[in-house]
């Protein structure tokens, strides 16, 4: 009967206490880190995992603590070129230090944002248009450094930055737009050139070859011609060789003789009928060989032969 009693007291107490238990229980998440707060002071760090505080007491404020991205709205520049240009950026960060990034700034994502659009001017207004768009990669990088180390005292690591877009005003853009196209036009109208200059120097360089060959040619058959006359003409000397030779042996001193005898074997070739003496020294010597010429004998004056 005391016993129920006991229990029947004690039961709203223990029921509180498990009520108090539950609603002081904190889970922190990988991504994150707790900064636990006792009375509005700053307590300790929270890693992930189970973390019991004291309702009314005690606070837990959540840090992500994975890479994050702030957004840098369109704002307009004025560049050293007197162009107003829009532009805007992406921020990538990571919180590395929970405490540092909620103490020491009121809302450190829109400080950021503030802070690289404040940068963003600082930089693009000391450089013309043109610049500020052929150096991105640049820019990107002088942004990052500046903005990593204007945050550190927020325990912020920026990471990286994105230029977006850098565009002049429409009337500017237009007129650039006609320079591309212009240049693209030059360009196209060079590369023509260079290849109508490279077709007509190759056409030239084979007209040449050609005239080359045929010059060449012209030679190696004069160098024929000239060669084959000089064979016959070899030829014709070894044959007069010979013939003298043939002369001086066999016709020795009768020179005339055997000139007479070559004109016999001429007009033989040639179907031409000779009269000759009978009392010439050439009578004799074709005597042998030709047959069918029979000298004439000398008629007597009576006509007698």
């Amino acid at each position: 009967m005391e016993i129920s009693v006991i229990l029947g007291w004690l039961m709203p107490f223990i029921v509180f206490f498990i009520f108090i238990f539950l609603i002081g229980i904190r889970i922190v998440r990988p991504t994150e880190k707790g900064l636990i707060e006792r009375l509005g002071k700053y307590k300790k760090t929270a890693e992930q995992g189970f973390h019991w505080i004291i309702p009314g007491i005690d606070k837990i404020i959540k840090v992500n603590i994975t890479e994050n991205m702030v957004d840098v709205d369109p704002q307009k520049i004025i560049t050293s070129d007197d162009l107003n240009a829009t532009v805007d950026a992406v921020v990538y960060f990571r919180v590395i230090d929970p405490k540092k990034s909620i103490y020491n700034a009121q809302n450190y994502r829109r400080q950021i944002t503030s802070l690289a659009r404040t940068t963003l001017r600082d930089i693009i207004g000391k450089m013309t248009l043109t610049a500020a768009n052929s150096k991105r990669d640049e820019l990107n990088a002088i942004l990052e450094r500046e903005l990593d180390k204007q945050t550190d005292a927020w325990g912020i690591d920026v990471i990286r930055v994105e230029l977006q877009r850098i565009e002049p005003p429409d009337d500017v853009q237009t007129a650039m737009n006609n320079v591309v196209i212009a240049e693209r036009d030059k360009k196209a109208a060079i590369d023509f050139a260079t290849a109508t200059e490279t077709k007509a120097d190759g056409e030239k360089r084979a007209e040449i070859k050609m005239a080359q060959g045929k010059k060449q040619g012209v030679i190696l058959r004069a160098e024929g011609e000239a060669d084959a006359i000089r064979k016959v003409a070899e030829a014709e000397a070894e044959k007069i060789e010979k013939i003298n030779t043939a002369i001086q042996k066999y016709f020795k001193n009768e020179a005339q003789i055997y000139k007479k005898l070559e004109t016999v074997e001429n007009s033989l070739k040639e179907g031409t009928k000779y009269v000759i003496d009978p009392n010439t020294e050439i009578t004799n010597v074709i005597a042998e060989n030709l047959a069918g010429i029979v000298p004439i004998e000398k008629k007597t004056p009576e006509g007698k032969q």
